[in-house]
């Protein structure tokens, strides 16, 4: 009875043991939710700005001529180096002069000899007026002296412009710079006859400081600038456009560092692509830009006291466009699509799409999933601070 009863017992102890086992077990491997990301927000930036329409164009130079032989010869000197610059009235090629020195020494002699039979007409015409006084010579005979001495002065007047083209074809066997430039290769060299059938090109020289900037506006933004203008009461005037600013920057360059001005908006649209072509003038005193380069130009059209501006990481694009993850009711995700506007800096402007109490996730964007929750810190929306917050965090890790 007693063994029976000892029995019992263990098996009693046994089952329990084993209810305890699969209690602990099952209470070991119940699912515990990880805790939401940790992600900073910021409210937008509310600041004025100057707005902008952000455009492409090309550079070109102020000034591009082509260098010819205006006579024939052979070429004497090249007083240049290719690709140099030089100064107006630089002498950059010379010709043969032998053949036009003959030729101005010639019409000085006509000049002079037509100088000669001029005085003596005027002598003979001077006499037969005095004779005509005593009644001892006729009319006819000074008529005829009068005919001789206006046959004279025309001589020199034929002398006198021989002269001239002498001295100017002369003046021709100098190739001079006319303006300020580089010159290009030379495309003859010493001892080409040139300008035989006409002129020769000889070289290229182009003015690069300053330089124009061509762009083009679209219809919308002309027919907008109209109605901004119209509703201050003013039209637009050529005089006006040196006292509008431009700003140029290149392809390697961060924002638009090159200062200018308008310089031509063309009288009408081109038909064929619906835009207005736009020059501006800058500076280019280092020679730091070459005609024919691809430019972003911007040009300032209004101003906006109240713009919201967000750090440009912080904004993603979609097939509707652009978005930005902002926190929500209960620290829950929502995607809010926004109308972006020109940039500033690191930031960029919000022209809709968000408010500016709105807290725009920063950091930790790939966390920050639409419609989950998430565990915010405020921090400011300049990157400036948000990297000091960085580095004082990892500080006080350390």
């Amino acid at each position: 009875m007693r063994g029976r009863v000892y029995q019992g017992l263990q098996l009693f102890v046994a089952l329990t043991g084993m209810a305890i086992l699969a209690g602990c077990e099952e209470s070991s491997n119940t699912y515990v939710p990880p805790p939401p990301p940790s992600v900073r927000v910021a409210q937008p930036v509310q600041q004025p700005i100057t707005l902008y329409f952000e455009l492409t164009g090309n550079t070109a130079p102020l000034n591009s001529v082509d260098i010819e032989a205006r006579v024939q010869g052979y070429i004497q000197s090249i007083d240049y180096q290719d690709g140099m610059m030089v100064k107006k009235g630089t002498k950059l090629f010379g010709i043969e002069r032998n053949t036009y020195q003959a030729q101005l020494d010639q019409a000085k002699a006509s000049l002079a000899s037509q100088q000669a039979s001029q005085v003596g007409a005027q002598q003979e015409y001077d006499r037969q007026l005095n004779l005509m006084k005593q009644q001892v010579t006729t009319q006819t005979a000074v008529d005829s002296a009068k005919a001789t001495l206006d046959e004279a002065n025309a001589a020199i007047l034929n002398a006198q412009a021989n002269l001239e083209l002498a001295t100017i074809n002369l003046g021709y066997t100098e190739v001079l710079a006319p303006f300020d430039g580089i010159v290009t290769d030379h495309l003859v060299d010493i001892g080409a006859l040139v300008g035989i059938s006409g002129p020769t090109k000889l070289a290229s020289i182009v003015q690069t400081d300053p330089l124009y900037a061509y762009f083009n506006v679209s219809e919308t933004q002309v027919l907008m600038i109209k109605a901004d203008l119209a509703k201050q009461g003013r039209t637009f005037r050529q005089t006006d456009l040196p006292t509008i600013p431009a700003e140029l920057g290149l392809q390697t360059e961060e924002g638009y560092p090159h200062k200018g001005h308008l310089d031509y908006v063309s009288p009408q649209l081109d038909a064929s692509t619906g835009t207005l072509q736009v020059r501006a003038l800058f500076d280019n005193k280092d020679h730091a830009m070459l005609p024919g380069l691809f430019v972003r130009v911007r040009v300032p059209v209004g101003h906006n006291d109240k713009a919201l501006l967000v750090r440009d990481d912080a904004i993603g694009t979609n097939q509707l466009g652009s978005y930005v993850l902002a926190l929500g009711k209960d620290d829950v995700i929502e995607q809010k699509q926004v109308k972006t506007g020109q940039k500033e800096g690191p930031l960029r402007v919000i022209e809709s799409g968000l408010d500016p109490a709105d807290l725009v996730v920063i950091q930790g964007i790939q966390l920050a999933i639409p419609g989950s929750k998430v565990t915010p810190e405020k921090t400011e929306m300049n990157p400036a601070a948000s990297a000091a917050g960085d580095a004082k965090a990892t500080t006080t890790m350390q």
